[in-house]
């Protein structure tokens, strides 16, 4: 959607009026950058009052507010790790220096890799799910709007 919005509930009318789907089970993830430098309790108050469960992806270096409903926290190497439990850790594979030995102890309901972007797609893609293989906590993510020549 982009842009700037005067308040918490300027935006959380134009995201519910993207949504097309029945008024039940409404769900956004709010991602891009750090979401956590813009996302407040008057956000998540606005967005719960128009029927939206709330997620969110960040590199969990920021606590996130009360009343979020879902956090997937995927780290980057060399950031110091605030966010240390939620319902997905979802980790670049590889990276020398975040490596998923260092996170499999973390309090997450499911842990994913997702193998590095690049010109070593096809070997990073083969290394990960030969560690998810060999590791069964892990389970692979694979970014399929990229395999499918969506960007």
């Amino acid at each position: 959607m982009g842009g700037r919005y005067a308040s918490a509930e300027e935006l959380a009318d134009t995201i519910a009026a993207q949504w097309t789907g029945m008024q039940t089970n409404r769900f956004t993830v709010l991602t891009g950058g750090e979401p956590l430098l813009q996302v407040d309790p008057a956000l998540i108050e606005a967005l719960h009052a128009r029927g939206f469960s709330i997620g969110i992806e960040t590199n969990g270096t920021i606590d996130p507010p009360d009343g979020t409903d879902w956090v997937c926290v995927s780290p980057k190497a060399g950031s110091e790790l605030r966010i240390r439990r939620g319902h997905e850790l979802k980790l670049v594979y590889p990276q020398a220096a975040a490596m998923p030995e260092a996170f499999a102890d973390l309090d997450f309901e499911r842990f994913s890799l997702q193998p590095m972007d690049g010109p070593d797609v096809i070997e990073n893609t083969a290394r990960a799910v030969d560690y998810c293989l060999r590791h069964p906590q892990w389970r692979l993510s694979l970014q399929t709007h990229k395999t499918l020549g969506i960007r």
